[in-house]
């Protein structure tokens, strides 16, 4: 009786340490089975921020340039894979930490980000008509208002510029263009009229102001050093492939969870089982005197 009530307050003074460490002890050899899961959704979250980083550097100046009024995309995929990353971090701690709780927490934000997964996926497959004619119209009003708004200005440079395009849907686009009108009016000169395009136009920088307005046609336009083609073919090309590489590599992710899901609650109830289980047998062997220390 009394060594049951030394053993009992030592417990509450403080041996309950010593018996967490007595229940971890046999599961601090880990089977790799157990850390998998865990460490591959922390990778997922990995690859949804390093494809939200280069959404955000690659594609900011058509985002810019839509006039769609979506959310932004690449800030989305930022947020969901730093909290991903973060959240798989969580779960390998769970697992090596032995704790059950954290590890349903886990499972539970798994099936969270499985849903948004999936939503921003599909929604992105089924929106890609929508998204490139939010590219048309803003180029469009982008080519009309250029001078106006300097940020979107400098985005259809760099874009025309970076795709060798001219306009949205071609070169003459800029002879209806306020700037365009205002820079260098129209002056006919002989049977010849003059037109300004932006420097981003042209194959070289000089040249592309105060000009003679080129044949109508491609080839009219390349051989006065313009940018043949418009922009929105090449930009529609472009976003169409990155929206449906991005939205099927988002789907892929997501659906990986399901997997990662089942097995984190699977994982979580074991490691409850086994838990009581080693304290029934420690319990057990106190009582029968073969253990003289509960803890």
């Amino acid at each position: 009786r009394s060594d049951y009530s030394k053993n009992t307050a030592h417990i509450k003074m403080g041996g309950g340490g010593r018996l967490i460490d007595a229940i971890k002890g046999p599961q601090r050899v880990l089977k790799p089975g157990h850390v998998t899961p865990p460490c591959l959704f922390w990778a997922a979250g990995l690859a949804i921020f390093t494809l939200g980083v280069w959404a955000q550097v690659s594609l900011a100046n058509y985002m810019l340039l839509s006039g769609n009024h979506y959310p932004n995309a690449p800030l989305i995929l930022l947020a969901t894979g730093g909290t991903v990353t973060a959240w798989g971090f969580l779960g390998c701690l769970g697992v090596a930490a032995n704790l059950p709780l954290v590890l349903r927490a886990y499972g539970f934000f798994q099936l969270a980000a499985l849903m948004a997964g999936l939503a921003a996926g599909l929604s992105g497959l089924f929106y890609r008509e929508d998204i490139a004619g939010g590219f048309r119209s803003g180029l469009q009003q982008a080519v009309a208002g250029y001078g106006e708004d300097e940020g979107r200005a400098d985005a259809l440079d760099s874009l025309q510029r970076a795709l060798e395009c001219c306009g949205a849907e071609g070169w003459q686009d800029w002879l209806t263009s306020n700037w365009a009108n205002l820079d260098a009016p129209f002056l006919p000169i002989g049977n010849d009229s003059f037109v300004s395009l932006p420097d981003s136009c042209c194959v070289r920088r000089k040249g592309c102001r105060n000009r003679p307005v080129p044949d109508v046609g491609s080839d009219g336009a390349a051989a006065a050093g313009i940018h043949p083609r418009g922009c929105f073919r090449k930009v529609f090309s472009l976003v169409n492939d990155n929206v449906f590489h991005i939205a099927a590599t988002v789907l892929g992710l997501a659906l990986t969870q399901i997997g990662g899901i089942a097995l984190a609650c699977l994982l979580a109830n074991r490691l409850i089982i086994e838990n009581m289980s080693l304290i029934s047998r420690r319990f057990q062997k106190y009582l029968t005197g073969r253990v003289t220390n509960f803890y």
